[in-house]
């Protein structure tokens, strides 16, 4: 079969462009290999069912551990999901110039794919192909890391029973926010992280607060602890580390690896097609997201950049301006791009700690409030949870935020608009008088701001 555009892999990158080129009047093959996975990994497996546990977790006003409770979260996440999946399948699937095909790809040359599933295969050419197959976890390299029984990815644990004590191994993103979730659903969490702490890459005092919170919850962090091996046992597992020269052994009943993920590009045989790989399995794109093959793009964490689905969709944004429009937009646009860890509260960052700001060359003032300390901010209070704390660095020459790190109920909104400030430029003190709706929590950048 022969079209106009294949994307490879329905991730939020890839079905943006095939939407859009279809309507343009292009033909696109969408290949996925999972009827799973239709829309993405965010909405089926990621960014959408896992804050919706989150979600249910939070609402419940007892913390004992309770499976039922959590049984019924997962049938509420599932009924999500799939409302979702068929909405983003229906998305392309009535476009009439759209094929959907199931099966999974490799290059059989720079624009040629072979598509097998079970035993049928389909050979497709395209003048442009879109790769966006992901990430996957990364495994530790030490004995009994394996995948299955009692060892889990944050995919396969959301379907697993609710485990009494849950083993995390990594005090990244996902480590600490899977302990957040997992301890208000009464799981007791252990944490092991290599790390002299987990996030150890924030503010002191910005990460205490999120340990605070976690610590609340019950949640143990052992800093410092190298994993040697993980073994399952007949009635548990078991994970024993090296801390301080000594070694140690937890037991649980379930263990969530959560190293970080690599670049999904294994079977696609990219070089087949002359397609450059990095040194570390990421895509190899310019900044205008083209690979060494002319017309082949790759978007989403394949290409290594950022792993965030909103990242994956301004992907789409550069290579649609490409295919269709003045070819102008690259990464290098990007600016000021913020994140959330959903924990409770959730803690959200743009832009440059202190350190990293003062080894930039910036002299800076530091913004810091606790919020437990913020007069002009209610809604924490309003809704229960006065928990955080709000951190700006602003440069002391140019009054222009540099970062801020936010800890707090609804900081994954504000740092929307602390972001949108620092992209164009918006200084401290015109935040600090700006007017904002009351009660709320964007109007603590009133007093905090006030402070420097």
């Amino acid at each position: 079969m022969e079209f106009d555009v294949a994307v490879i892999g329905w991730g939020k990158g890839g079905k943006t462009i095939a939407g859009a080129l279809a309507r343009a009047g292009k033909s696109v093959a969408m290949i996925e290999r999972s009827t799973d996975m239709y829309g993405g990994a965010c909405i089926n497996v990621a960014c959408i069912p896992t804050k919706a546990l989150i979600h249910s977790a939070e609402i419940r006003p007892e913390k004992s551990f309770d499976p039922d409770y959590f049984d019924q979260s997962v049938e509420r996440r599932d009924s999500l999901t799939e409302a979702m999946r068929g909405k983003n399948y229906s998305m392309l699937a009535d476009l009439e110039t759209v094929t959907i095909i199931n099966g999974t790809a490799r290059f059989t040359g720079p624009h040629s794919l072979l598509v097998e599933a079970g035993d049928e295969a389909l050979e497709v050419t395209a003048e442009t192909i879109i790769i966006d197959t992901g990430s996957i976890p990364r495994l530790p390299e030490v004995a009994g890391a394996e995948l299955g029984g009692r060892f889990h990815t944050s995919v396969t644990l959301q379907h697993a029973p609710l485990p009494e004590h849950l083993i995390i191994v990594g005090g990244g993103y996902i480590g600490i926010e899977f302990a957040s979730m997992f301890a208000q659903y009464g799981s007791e969490v252990t944490v092991l992280d290599k790390n002299p702490r987990p996030l150890h890459r924030e503010d002191w005092d910005v990460a205490a607060e999120v340990f605070d919170s976690l610590a609340d919850s019950g949640v143990r962090l052992v800093s410092g602890a190298t994993v040697l091996r993980l073994c399952q046992e007949t009635d548990c597992a078991a994970v024993q580390y090296l801390w301080n020269d000594q070694e140690q052994t937890v037991r649980g009943d379930a263990v969530l690896i959560a190293l970080g993920r690599r670049p999904n590009t294994d079977g696609l045989d990219l070089a087949a097609a002359g397609i450059e790989t990095t040194e570390t399995g990421a895509i190899k794109v310019d900044e205008r997201l083209a690979t060494s093959v002319p017309g082949v793009y790759a978007v989403g964490d394949v290409n290594g950049g950022p792993q965030f689905t909103y990242i994956s969709l301004d992907d789409s944004r550069i290579v649609l301006d490409q295919l269709t429009g003045s070819g102008t937009r690259t990464t290098a646009d990007r600016v000021a791009v913020p994140s959330t860890i959903f924990t409770t509260p959730p803690f959200s960052k743009v832009g440059m700690t202190v350190e990293e700001a003062r080894a930039a060359g910036h002299t800076v003032k530091i913004a810091v409030k606790k919020v437990s300390d913020i007069a002009a901010m209610p809604r924490p209070k309003i809704v229960g949870d006065p928990r955080g704390i709000i951190k700006i660095v602003v440069d002391e020459a140019t009054d222009l935020i540099l970062g801020a790190a936010l800890v707090h109920v609804d900081s994954q909104e504000v740092i929307n608009l602390v972001a949108l400030a620092m992209r164009h430029g918006v200084t401290a003190s015109e935040l600090r008088d700006t007017i904002y709706i009351h009660p709320s929590s964007t109007e603590a950048l009133n007093e905090v701001l006030a402070s420097i």
